[in-house]
């Protein structure tokens, strides 16, 4: 038996967060077992399913990696096979039309209510004569559902779970306007479609035993069921937006890598001894639904940016350029010069190792992609004062001649520097000065890297403009006391 599988989001808003990890495990399950994933756009509320929400949801998955097996399947195109299968069911005797009329609904759901229970058709028109039947009154079609006994499903996560029939009523499966119902749809598509597996969030449990009620009414295979617990935020409340219930398209934004984020998925509810990084390979050799816990699993933004942090220290740095360019230019910055592109490659590799997203890296790139000056933040103003100032000055004709403009060039000629200062200097009383005058900030890589990247001219005009700035400052501060 070839696995098939699939990913069948309804195309109402984006591809949450829950579904990128159905979607993630059922490729994955398909791709362990040599299979195909297919993708199906349940589209059949017309109403709210928008062409925005269809191409949200196939460019969230193709960022993901997750590619699917020939075009995705369009739901609402396949109205008029759903009819046919539920009119062979009817005459089959196997459906039967109901003409219970909205008021007599809305009596049974009262009464229901009243007595604490859950709304159950009552199977009025189960076994009534049609000669019976209103004049002008359009029927919807139900199906002739076991009454007694029960269904019992052999759920590959959940394990065995059986429902007494007497809890379920007679779906319907075709409306009074001839349009099929989701649970219809649903059992048709994944039968035509070959479809051997069914993963999906638990939330679809007590789906699973009306559709294998209409498998068995059609004497079709009835696929195995996995239904996989959802996801809760970190306070083990459903998850929402204030836990990270977003769209694929807002992690991309935030500076999250489709690797990073698959991993991470992938380890929310499904295991592999204490293994944490598990890469694409990795996780088709590994993957199983047994492994899968029957909890809900609690999403932490914490150990998704771990993970991040990981994937960025280990992807290619031309990638990473790309990206942070791209992202730069999402924020409406200007196009970077020649040889500010140069300075970003030079310097990812030390932005890297402390930034968690491409985010970050983007914000903390502002003195490499600036052909300009460093804006002093407070705590580099703070720095740049007194004794500093002019060692920063009799620095400058050292960097000018220096000959070695390699991050280990210039920390031999500063550490000479200080060394040869009356008394000698720690490393560190210049190097801080260093980072303020060509960051801006208090906090970067290693300096002599930062330097190595900056090259020779901006770094000596950045230490240049730091002196003529606090000069001017003096002065104005001296005018004004006079």
């Amino acid at each position: 038996m070839t696995v098939v599988t699939r990913f069948a989001p309804s195309p109402t808003g984006f591809l949450h967060i829950g579904g990128a990890r159905t979607a993630l495990f059922n490729w994955l399950y398909a791709h362990s077992r040599g299979g195909r994933f297919l993708l199906r756009i349940e589209d059949t509320d017309r109403a709210r399913s928008t062409d925005a929400a269809i191409n949200a949801i196939i460019d969230g998955l193709r960022w993901l990696g997750l590619d699917w097996s020939g075009d995705p399947t369009m739901q609402s195109e396949r109205a008029a096979r759903h009819a046919a299968v539920a009119h062979d069911l009817l005459a089959r005797g196997r459906a039967y039309r109901c003409w219970a009329s909205t008021e007599e609904l809305t009596e049974m759901r009262q009464q229901a209510k009243a007595q604490g229970l859950p709304f159950r058709y009552d199977g009025r028109w189960r076994d009534r004569d049609p000669a019976e039947a209103p004049t002008g009154v359009a029927p919807v079609i139900r199906l002739r559902a076991p009454a007694s006994g029960e269904t019992r499903i052999a759920d590959l996560v959940q394990g065995d779970v059986t429902v007494a029939n007497a809890q379920l009523d007679d779906m319907v499966l075709l409306r009074s306007d001839g349009t099929p119902t989701y649970m219809l749809a649903v059992v048709v598509d994944d039968h035509d479609m070959g479809i051997t597996h069914v993963i999906r969030g638990d939330d679809h449990l007590s789906n699973a035993f009306r559709q294998y009620q209409l498998y068995r009414a059609l004497d079709w295979p009835v696929p195995e069921f996995a239904h996989v617990p959802l996801i809760h935020g970190a306070d083990g409340a459903k998850l929402s937006k204030r836990h990270g219930a977003l769209g694929v398209d807002a992690y991309r934004d935030m500076g999250y890598l489709p690797e990073a984020l698959c991993n991470y998925l992938l380890r929310l509810g499904w295991s592999h001894g204490d293994d944490e990084i598990i890469d694409r390979e990795q996780a088709i050799a590994w993957f199983d639904l047994p492994a899968i816990g029957r909890s809900p699993s609690r999403f932490d933004f914490a150990k998704l940016d771990s993970l991040n942090a990981h994937y960025l220290r280990r992807a290619d740095l031309e990638r990473l350029a790309t990206l942070v360019v791209a992202g730069l230019g999402e924020r409406g910055h200007q196009p970077l010069s020649p040889a500010a592109m140069a300075r970003l490659r030079a310097g990812l590799p030390g932005l890297r190792d402390r930034a968690k997203t491409v985010r970050e890296l983007a914000d903390n790139a502002g003195y490499y992609i600036d052909d300009g000056v460093a804006p002093l933040n407070a705590k580099a103003r703070e720095i740049l004062k007194g004794p500093v100032l002019d060692r920063l000055r009799r620095l400058c004709p050292l960097l000018e001649s220096c000959s070695d403009w390699t991050a280990g060039g210039l920390e031999q000629a500063v550490r000479h520097f200080v060394a040869a200062e009356d008394p000698p200097l720690a490393l560190g009383k210049l190097a801080q000065p260093l980072r303020a005058a060509l960051t801006g900030t208090t906090v970067s890589p290693p300096i002599f890297d930062v330097m190595a990247a900056l090259g020779r001219e901006l770094t000596l005009r950045r230490i240049t403009h730091v002196l003529k700035d606090e000069m001017d400052t003096e002065t104005v501060s001296t005018g004004a006391g006079g």
